[in-house]
């Protein structure tokens, strides 16, 4: 059995998109374990909309996530997966025609279907929720339940993954969390307290639940002669060097238990929580140490500027630079994407990109077909070098055709993980 999880709900039915966003990315800071977000509302217009903030949240957060929504049509199910969420929820009371729901399981598999129960207005035995299991529903979430023996045979009996969807109190998450065959709880009960304190709670009685433990004890770093030991700290998508700070014993032990970076202010001689006052917390990734054992390598999630200045990375001062040319793959593909999209932005007089997009969609996409051809062909040929030609020739078609489509690395990077 995996480790529990504690992953919020967001009743996103008749809710500005803005606060959902909001919300979810404050979830996703402050230690869930995933996320699950429902709107059921059958009206077209509201799904696409709700559909299109799905969008909006998968780009900002990094914790999976599922979604909840009216599935009327296959069509319905397949946008809703295209979002990136792990799993679409199907409430039973509206369960699409037997056909439609057989087309998506065939298509999509049951690891990527779940359906939710109410337990209070329509009570499942294992049996019943074994007979969607063996129809390829491989998730079943059982809202409004109660902790009664009938409820516990239904988990310890049924073939399905069970998830518990509910508002819950901290007593009722030890007690779900410590059934043998729970491990995973829906709540809203943390929207507004310490999920990292509750979770630390839940494993100081003995729930195997993820949260932030040092794998070297703090006397084993090798500190200045201060008793400090220095930070180095990186934003954990890019790489890119924020800061330097500095750490006592008990600003680590801090960082340790909150998920928030805190250093020891060598000025004020007190703890120093980054963001305390300016709101721009840095939410910890991980922590490494170095082989001598005297420097921490923090990759954080940075929220606003690092720096006092109001720039995102201290490090802005150029001393002295020499010319190179940058090989990384991701780096230049970017920064060819940027580009064109300033190219599409601010047309510049004889660029070809400007060109492809003057002549819309269908010229782009005639060029994506022909350059897809000659790199087929090129492939043919014993030599590699005409090979290197074309790829690059076709990247930057499929680049501009990405770009008219409002489409960028991020997005393809976050498919490509989904996948894994």
């Amino acid at each position: 059995m995996s480790q529990k999880k504690l992953v919020a709900f967001i009743n996103a039915e008749n809710e500005y998109s803005a606060n959902i966003i909001k919300l979810a990315d404050k979830y996703s800071c402050d230690g869930a374990d995933g996320l699950f977000i429902y709107n059921y509302s059958g009206d077209e217009a509201s799904r696409e909309e709700f559909l299109l903030t799905v969008r909006k949240i998968e780009k900002q957060i990094d914790i999976p996530f599922c979604i909840g929504v009216y599935v009327d049509r296959f069509e319905d199910a397949k946008k809703a997966l295209y979002t990136g969420a792990s799993k679409i929820v199907i409430r039973k009371a509206l369960m699409p025609e037997e056909d439609v729901m057989s087309e998506i399981i065939s298509r999509f598999g049951k690891d990527k279907i779940a359906l939710e129960i109410d337990m209070k207005a329509d009570f499942h035995t294992a049996e019943k929720i074994n007979e969607y299991y063996d129809m390829g529903i491989g998730t079943v979430i059982l809202k409004h339940i109660n902790m009664t023996q009938s409820f516990k045979d239904v988990v310890a009996g049924s073939k399905a993954n069970i998830l518990i969807r509910d508002g819950l109190i901290r007593n009722d998450l030890e007690e779900l969390l410590s059934m043998e065959n729970m491990d995973t709880v829906m709540t809203n009960y943390f929207e507004d307290k310490d999920i990292y304190k509750a979770k630390r709670a839940l494993k100081n009685n003995g729930v195997d639940i993820d949260v932030f433990e040092a794998l070297i004890d703090f006397s084993d770093f090798k500190l200045l002669d201060n008793g400090l030991i220095p930070v180095v700290v990186q934003d954990y998508r890019t790489n890119e060097v924020l800061m330097v700070a500095y750490m006592n014993e008990e600003s680590f032990n801090k960082t340790i238990e909150t998920g928030k970076m805190t250093y020891y202010s060598r000025s004020r001689q007190e703890l120093w929580l980054k963001g305390d006052t300016s709101g721009h917390f840095q939410h910890v990734k991980s922590l490494m140490l170095d082989c001598d054992n005297d420097t921490i390598l923090a990759k954080v999630r940075q929220i606003g500027a690092a720096c006092h200045t109001g720039s995102y990375s201290c490090f802005f001062k150029e001393l002295a630079k020499k010319e190179f040319s940058k090989k990384d793959p991701f780096k230049i593909l970017q920064e060819d994407y940027d580009i064109i999209i300033d190219r599409k932005n601010n047309p510049k007089d004889g660029s070809y990109t400007n060109y492809l997009f003057d002549k819309g969609i269908d010229k782009i996409l005639k060029k994506c077909g022909e350059e897809a051809a000659e790199m087929i062909i090129a492939a043919k040929n014993p030599e590699s070098e005409e090979l290197k030609y074309e790829i690059a020739d076709f990247l930057y078609h499929m680049m501009v055709l990405m770009a008219e489509c409002d489409i960028d690395w991020e997005d393809v990077a976050i498919e490509l993980l989904n996948r894994r």
